[in-house]
């Protein structure tokens, strides 16, 4: 029985997604639960598996090309049925890159973080084709090539093809230094990529083709900064206290080391508790207000940037805190994220101080009412009690809709969150 390979919706938000790399190709042999391809959803980059056995009987579409969900992308039967009844018009062959969709759809149930495919379908009379030979690499069970999430990533941002790659590490598993050698050495195995800049004849420009977060940035940031009626408010908080309590905690032992940014996170969920107007999300004909905090914390990778959750932060302390804002950080560069680990948020925090920015703007993400800009701790001159010394100071400025946050309640939010960072024992209790 033929099985049809479609795009699949792995979060409310995806419209399309776009096809990374085939791991399996005409002619190969196709068991279910294997991955045969990564897809760049909105979020992440995923993992295609196979819901039938057989051999890959007709791909659909290239590597690069964006597709809407419920196209079809590819066939899995055996090698005698004919499969022409399925294929409609389609192309024989995967031809260039193109964000074109191909003949038929499906309707599929994801029920994890990685795409299916539909069900089988009907099984017509034989008309063999010859299997294509595929180069050798090392596998793993279920048929997918033995490579770490980073030398996936980056053989995809260099054009390179994984299965011509060797792998030196344990077991012939391809690691990141196998990828560096492969492009220094200008190995054959690089391909033609839509992802990889184009120069054009004149070299004036190069045209850079969106990926799939780009162009969902790029929607939301259109839905935010026209249609919310912003204002913002910034504030100098005093972090000495902060600094010292980090210190103290570092000698006590690593497992009690924390960043500035996870007291920051501890510190406005903490004060979010506090202000449930601030704790709100716009909905058009009401307004939200949440009991729970469930705290956005953007990431930055190369092509955007994600905002993994830390659900009820404000019920974990600062150890837990640091634990799970380091997993999702790490998670979310190398775009392993669920949907259940990006969607939820109640209210945001963006932190670019590590670059040394000291003070930003952040747009809210709607239909959140708020986002709070984080700058860098540095060493300040300050006047106390009549003598000139150094603290550490740091500047935050909040994004407020002011159809939901009025002046006077986004500064009283911000009055509570100097509190618990200037005085920075109250979060520990």
């Amino acid at each position: 029985m033929a099985t049809k390979v479609v795009m699949e919706a792995l979060s409310p938000t995806m419209e399309e997604g776009r096809l990374v790399k085939w791991n399996k190709r005409e002619g190969e042999k196709v068991t279910k639960g294997d991955v045969i391809a990564e897809v760049e959803t909105d979020k992440a980059v995923m993992e295609l598996v196979a819901r039938g056995d057989g051999v890959m009987r007709k791909l659909l579409a290239a590597e690069g090309d964006t597709r809407a969900v419920g196209d079809l992308l590819a066939v899995i039967g055996t090698p005698e049925e004919n499969i022409d009844a399925l294929i409609g018009g389609a192309p024989a062959k995967v031809g260039a890159s193109s964000s074109s969709s191909a003949s038929g759809s499906a309707t599929a149930t994801v029920s994890a973080p990685r795409l299916g495919n539909a069900a089988p379908t009907h099984q017509a009379p034989p008309s063999p084709e010859p299997p294509t030979e595929q180069p050798r690499h090392a596998t793993e069970a279920g048929g997918r090539m033995r490579s770490s999430p980073l030398a996936r990533r980056l053989a995809s941002e260099g054009g390179l093809e994984l299965g011509m790659v060797s792998g030196s590490g344990p077991g012939g598993r391809i690691v990141k230094r196998d990828i560096e050698a492969a492009m220094q050495r200008g190995s054959s195995a690089v391909r033609p990529s839509a992802e990889r800049r184009a120069p054009s004849p004149a070299s004036d420009f190069d045209d850079i083709p969106l990926t799939q977060l780009r162009k969902t940035i790029a929607k939301r940031l259109a839905e935010s900064i026209g249609p919310v009626p912003t204002f913002y408010l910034t504030a100098e908080f005093d972090l000495s206290r902060v600094a010292e309590m980090r210190s103290a905690m570092a000698e006590a032992g690593d497992e009690y080391k924390v960043s500035f940014n996870d007291i920051i996170l501890k510190a406005t969920a903490t004060a979010l508790a506090q202000h449930p107007d601030v704790n709100a999300h716009w909905l058009g004909d009401r307004i939200r207000r949440f009991n729970r905090v469930h705290l956005g914390m953007a990431v930055a990778i190369p092509d955007g940037l994600i905002t993994p959750v830390i659900f009820d932060a404000d019920r974990k302390g600062l150890g837990e805190i640091a634990r799970e804002s380091r997993e999702l950080a790490a998670r979310a560069r190398d775009r392993k994220l669920t949907p259940e680990e990006y969607m939820g948020s109640t209210f945001s925090v963006s932190n670019l101080g590590m670059f040394g920015i000291d003070q930003f703007t952040a747009i809210i993400n709607p239909p959140e009412a708020g986002i709070l800009a984080i700058g860098a701790v540095a060493d300040v001159p300050v006047v106390k009690d009549g003598a000139l010394g150094i603290a550490k100071h740091l500047r935050v400025t909040m994004s407020c809709d002011h159809r939901v946050i009025d002046g006077a309640t986004g500064a009283k939010f911000l009055v509570t969150l100097r509190s618990m960072l200037e005085n920075p024992l109250r979060l520990v209790f």
